[in-house]
Parts: structure tokens; sequence; C-alpha cells
């Protein structure tokens, strides 16, 4: 009886045992952030005496409150940012440490109000914006000096200049010109480029009095090609001789469209084959299939996986940056070859700047000097910014 009664006396003396309230943190400060829109504010403090099991961050709009739990940041944290608030706005904040079973500290209390305001600049994004600023002002010089006849110059590109060939070729024979402006919809920036290209091909055809025929994909882009080519007419001399039934829907099915084409060049037999666009699995039925009819094929995607296709069954093809920039180079226009020329000079800068990179990595890895490390990381970050 006596050794039951110790046992459970000493429970009961156990269970008395007073449980452990953590300390509140100190120095808790609050601080806008520098260098953001006006939507988060950093609230930092001052580790804690024991491990905690997290901290609750509180906030409120007035020193009395209500506080209201805005975050919860892990043991060993000491700084939390709270992202979900309005500009101009006074904030207090409190921090609460939880312990263990859940034991709360008091709440620690910034001193003072804090505001989050909007900055006009974003120093992290200064290389980026010192890169854009060059890259304007190349495209605005190149362009007023061709506007002003400063020749710029181009490289030849062989199958832009093998579109007035493909044309002559084409009116020679008497037989048609199929023009295909891609398979996707207006949206697509490959489409665009297409029918800046198809302006140029339809007033060669207009000037040479050979016939174009254009199937389309997307109504949307019959309309576009309609416009385009009665312009190119147009502008031509030659209105008269625009035929907008020769420029047709087709359907939007991928292969049905495919089959219908490859069917047009068995039975018509078109000289010149132009595919200007984006395209998927039928870039090789129409190659093939063109190839098979002796004529003349000009291809341009930016589509990576069916380069190979028309490089290996086309006569001509425009690999990526060729085919945006045909436009300008076959049109000559100031403003497009002004922004042709300004654009390599970001491309230029940005070759510059990876090479320096390269340069530095190898000399750090090579002699591990510091300085050739903290420059590679500090071009690294401005890169990363850019």
């Amino acid at each position: 009886m006596l050794g039951h009664f110790l046992i459970w006396g000493g429970a009961a003396i156990a269970d008395q045992t007073p449980i452990r309230v953590p300390r509140p943190v100190a120095q808790i400060t609050a601080q806008d952030r520098a260098d953001d829109s006006g939507k988060s504010i950093d609230v930092t403090w001052a580790p804690a005496d024991a491990a905690p099991i997290s901290f609750e961050i509180l906030r409120a709009t007035s020193f009395s409150g209500p506080f209201e739990r805005v975050g919860v940041a892990p043991a060993g944290a000491s700084a939390f940012t709270d992202s979900k608030v309005q500009n101009n706005t006074d904030y207090w904040y409190q921090v609460v440490v939880v312990g263990a079973d859940g034991v709360r500290s008091a709440p620690a209390v910034t001193a003072a109000a804090v505001q989050a305001k909007a900055r006009w600049f974003f120093r992290a994004r200064l290389w980026f914006g010192i890169v854009v600023l060059t890259v304007c002002v190349s495209i605005i010089t190149f362009i007023q000096l061709a506007k002003a006849g400063a020749p710029l110059t181009i490289r030849k590109i062989a199958g832009l200049q093998a579109v007035e060939e493909a044309i002559g070729r084409a009116t020679e024979m008497g037989r048609d010109i199929l023009f295909i402006p891609g398979v996707e919809d207006m949206n697509d920036i490959q489409t665009i480029a297409g029918i800046n290209i198809l302006g140029r091909v339809a007033r060669l055809a207009a000037e040479h009095g050979a016939d174009l025929e254009i199937p389309t994909r997307r109504s949307l882009v019959m309309t576009t090609a309609r416009e385009t080519v009665a312009e190119a007419y147009l502008a031509a001399g030659r209105p008269e001789a625009y035929n907008s039934d020769r420029i047709h829907y087709v359907t939007d099915e991928q292969f049905a469209f495919a089959a219908a084409v490859s069917g047009y060049m068995v039975r018509e037999r078109p000289a010149a084959c132009f595919y200007m666009g984006l395209f998927f699995a039928e870039s090789l039925i129409f190659a093939e299939t063109a190839n098979s009819i002796g004529a003349i094929q000009v291809a341009g995607t930016a589509e990576v996986a069916q380069l190979p296709f028309f490089v290996a069954a086309a006569d001509y093809t425009l690999i990526g940056e060729e085919f945006f920039a045909a436009s300008a180079y076959l049109s000559g226009e100031p403003a497009q070859l002004g922004s042709l020329k300004g654009q390599d000079v970001g491309k230029v800068l940005a070759a510059t700047l990876i090479g320096a990179g390269f340069v530095l990595a190898a000399v750090n890895a090579l002699t591990g000097a510091m300085w050739a490390r903290t420059a590679v990381h500090e071009l690294v970050a401005m890169l990363g910014s850019s």
C-alpha cells in the first residue's frame, strides 16, 4: 500500500511540474522591401534563446490591434517577408515564439508603423535596363541611317536569292506557284513572318504574270493572305490579275490538309513551292511530294524538329532567324533593315558577355583566383537579371 501511494504521489507531483514559457524575441523590426512594387514588408528579429518549434507573425493596422496571423516561420529563422500588404498603409507586426507543446511566448511588437511604398527603379535590373537602352538606341540609329540613304549590308541568304529565280521558272513553264503560309493561325509569329514574305512573292508573281495558289488551314489566315496578295497586285500595277478564289481555306484537320495539298501538287504540278511558317509532320509530306514532281522548293521555319526534313528534301531552307529576317531582306525598307541591324548589336553584346564569362570561369578554374570567381558570380547575376 505504501509503495502504491508513493508511486501515485510521485505521479501527482510530476503532473504539477511548471511548463516553461518561451522568452519573446528581441530586436524586432519591420521595414519596406527595397526595389519592389510596394507589396512587401520584411520583418526581422533576433534569434530566440532556445530552440522553438516555430514563429508566428501577426499584423495589424493599428498599434492596439486587432492582430491577425499572416504567416509562420520555421525554427531557426530570423526573418519573414509579408507579401500581401497595400501601398501607403500603416502596419504593426508581432512575433510570437511557439515552443514545445504549443506553448506561446508573449508577443514582441514593432515600435513604429511601417509602410510599403512602390519604387520607381528596380536596381537589381540595372543591367537589363542598360542592355535594353543600348539595343533601342542602336535600332533607332540604324533606322535613321537607312532613311538617310546609308548602305546597310545584310549577308546574302541563298534561299531568298532563289525566290525570283523560282518565280521566273514558273512563269517560263506556264505552271503555278504554290505558297503555304504555315499551318497555324495568325496568333503565331511564324505565320505573320510567312505572310510578310507572301507579300513580296505575290508582287513578283504579279510582275511576271505567274499564277499563285495559296491553300490555308485557318480561315483567318485565308482572309489575311487575300488582303496581302490584293495589295501586292495593286502595288505591281496589275489589280485586274488578282483572283481571290486561288486563296482558299481547305480544312483545320492536319493530315486532311496535307492530303489535299499533296493531291493538288500531283495533279497540277506547280513549278515552284514555298513553305513559309510553322509546320509539323506534314513538312516531309509536302517536301517529298514536290520533290517527286521536280518543283523548286524554298522552305522557311523556326520549328527545330522540322528543319532536318526541309534541309534534306527542299532546294533552299531558311533556318530560324533567316526566316524572320526575310521580310527585311526582300523589301529593303529602312525601318525593317534598321531594326535588323540594331538587333544585331544586342546579339553581339550578349555574345561578348557570354565569352567574358567563359574566360573568367576558365581563369578561376586554372588559377583559383578569387577576383575571377567574384567576377563570374557578378556576371551570372547580371545575365540572370537580364
